[in-house]
């Protein structure tokens, strides 16, 4: 590879773990999020929906146009909270960042939200298509009860393929956005991410279900305050699942005066770990244990000044 030429998607980060409890922080988060630009949020999610739902009106095309446009407008929201996370000021038009900076994989995204919603009410179809006719040739109760018994399995594995779905699109947007992944990759690491934390993301699915039915009270206004949360939730969530690896530890070996340099340029000013000092050697070690101190003199008298000899 020259040095003009660089890859096409940086290495994809790898999931985390949470806890169950981390979804509601999540929510928290998000409420926290949405308090700090309320009015601009709300403007947001009003554009949103007017978006979808003129979409899904256009003739022919409609039920197909929302759901691909539905990913691009999710990561424009993101890049909102990210903005606002950072302390800058969150502006209206940021909801079409995605549409800027992304739109080929955010709206490649879409597509695949798209077949996959096709395929999966396709199977459903199916199955409920074929039990029925199977009840319609044998008759009487027993055909009636088989081709009930068809449809109920047929709405079952549209729900399991409809959640699976789901897991994939649910950080898709915010990576693709936020970490530049390749839309296939974006959703395979998003439903990785939902399977390794299942009962977190259960909880989270739960807590979206109950909070969807308490926005839709009031003619439906509290989807304009909720949608921002989401956002601002998914963000949150993004972040603690895919959070950076700590660079790994350099040995003090390997530091050179070309790697203080290195890190000077790349903005890296982690301090180099202090060279340790070898351990004495055991035969030192000995030496000075078991080296005897030289034996004192006995005592006697003194010795006096040496003897002359016999004169003759």
């Amino acid at each position: 590879m020259s040095a003009g030429t660089r890859p096409l998607h940086p290495p994809a980060p790898a999931p985390g773990e949470v806890t169950p409890a981390h979804a509601l922080q999540w929510f928290a988060a998000g409420w926290q999020l949405f308090l700090k630009a309320p009015g601009v949020w709300v403007i947001q999610a009003l554009i949103f929906f007017v978006i979808i739902t003129a979409l899904g009106l256009l003739p022919f095309l409609g039920w197909a146009a929302a759901p691909v446009a539905l990913p691009v407008l999710v990561a424009g929201m993101v890049a909102g909270a990210q903005a606002v996370d950072r302390g800058e000021t969150l502006r209206v038009d940021q909801l079409f960042d995605g549409l800027r900076r992304h739109a080929g994989n955010l709206l490649l995204v879409g597509a695949f939200h798209l077949l996959g919603a096709l395929l999966a009410a396709l199977i459903a179809a199916a199955i409920g298509g074929s039990a029925m006719l199977t009840g319609m040739l044998v008759g009487a109760f027993a055909g009636m009860g088989m081709a009930a018994g068809g449809m109920m399995f047929g709405v079952l594995v549209f729900t399991v393929l409809w959640v699976l779905l789901m897991m994939a699109l649910w950080f898709a947007p915010a990576l693709v956005m936020l970490h530049d992944v390749a839309p296939r990759e974006a959703m395979t690491l998003s439903a990785r991410a939902c399977f390794h934390n299942l009962l977190a993301f259960v909880v989270l699915a739960a807590l979206l279900y109950v909070l969807v039915w308490v926005a839709m009270i009031p003619a439906g206004l509290g989807m304009l305050v909720l949608v921002p949360v989401i956002a601002g939730a998914l963000y949150a969530a993004w972040k603690e699942t895919f959070s950076p690896l700590l660079p790994a530890p350099v040995a003090a070996s390997d530091h050179t005066p070309d790697d203080a340099s290195a890190q000077e340029a790349t903005g890296d000013t982690t301090p180099a770990s202090p060279a340790l000092l070898p351990p004495p050697s055991d035969n030192t070690t000995d030496d000075v244990g078991t080296k005897a101190a030289p034996p004192a003199p006995e005592p006697g008298p003194s010795p006096g000044p040496a003897d002359e000899p016999p004169k003759p």
